[in-house]
């Protein structure tokens, strides 16, 4: 799917959108894709406190908190979701996403259910999808086709899998990944729905009502 970049319309209040997946759904592959085509969504710059490596820059690649701070915007309600992932906090603030939001520009959370189901605790408004796979067995079939995991691995993933996929329910919109350029549309398509919603663009109706 590709969009005609010179005629569209930047909303003048970006979007926040959450997207979910289980490993093997072939998410990453939508989200790249849509980042591409469609103008005006990036993803958040996460927080974390993990140590800061070579070459990477503090408000570009995270921003970096010492533990200490982490939780302390954390108790503050700072964060609309956050973790601990083998010893590191990694969570993602509100206020550089609403400041984004206000300027025009729309956001997109790649993230598990757990950390949607702390952005819908939050109140912000967003929009959920969630990419699914055919089946169950066509999922275990592509992770097998990976060729990168022995089967105790790849079992692992499954009831990873299995556990993502029963929260489907609580997203606003569902892609089915089977056809990968039919996916590409039907993704690409929630997205931009979103982002012409005529709430977004009260100086193009003004232009035309007045």
């Amino acid at each position: 799917m590709s969009l005609n970049t010179r005629s569209w319309t930047d909303p003048e209040t970006g979007a926040l959108f959450v997207v979910t997946g289980a490993s093997g759904t072939g998410k990453t592959t939508l989200v790249q894709a849509a980042l591409t085509a469609i103008p005006g969504i990036t993803f958040s710059v996460s927080a974390t406190t993990r140590p800061i490596r070579d070459g990477e820059q503090d408000g570009v690649d995270y921003h970096f908190l010492d533990r200490e701070t982490f939780m302390s915007k954390v108790d503050a309600g700072e964060f609309l979701e956050w973790a601990e992932v083998y010893g590191n906090c990694y969570g993602t603030l509100r206020a550089p996403v609403e400041a984004a939001r206000a300027a025009g520009r729309s956001i997109l959370l790649d993230i598990d259910t757990q950390g949607a189901a702390q952005v819908r605790a939050s109140g912000v408004e967003h929009l959920s999808v969630f990419i699914l796979p055919p089946s169950m067995d066509a999922l275990r079939a592509r992770l097998s086709a990976r060729g990168t995991d022995d089967d105790q691995v790849i079992a692992r993933r499954m009831r990873e899998a299995h556990l993502q996929l029963s929260e489907c329910g609580h997203f606003n919109h569902l892609v089915v990944n089977d056809d990968l350029a039919s996916a590409h549309h039907q993704f690409q398509a929630v997205l931009v729905a979103e982002l012409t919603r005529s709430s977004r663009h009260p100086a193009l109706i003004k232009r035309f009502t007045d």
